[in-house]
């Protein structure tokens, strides 16, 4: 397999517009709970991806995780898009918010087998 990373322009969209949609779902859901609950959401949300990446994946690596860490906070996003989206908003809204995590598994698959391979471990 090509140690170089795969071209996903087009999973880098998608997935980068779904994880948008999480940070607004997620603390919109939660905010009717707790303010407090809302906040950390979004400080999980985007933090933990600025923190952890997997080398080769992102320009700057602050701490080095395995492909496969990078890959389960990829699929939090997601999850986080798809069941926030469901709570927060009407399913007018949140179909499309479904149909795009669907599309964004569906282009995330050639950069995850990258992930995983044996090149891609944290060093």
């Amino acid at each position: 397999m090509s140690s170089r990373r795969p071209d996903d322009r087009a999973a880098s969209a998608l997935r980068f517009t779904t994880e948008l949609v999480a940070w607004v779902a997620t603390p919109w859901a939660l905010a009717g709970h707790s303010w407090l609950l809302a906040a950390l959401s979004v400080l999980i949300l985007i933090g933990l991806p600025t923190l952890f990446s997997t080398p080769g994946d992102k320009a700057h690596v602050i701490i080095a995780v395995p492909g496969r860490v990078t890959i389960l906070l990829v699929l939090l996003q997601l999850a986080a898009a798809v069941v926030f989206s469901w709570l927060a908003w009407p399913s007018w809204a949140a179909v499309p918010v479904t149909l795009l995590a669907a599309a964004t598994l569906v282009t995330e698959r050639r950069r995850w087998r990258w992930l995983v391979s044996a090149n891609r471990r944290a060093d």
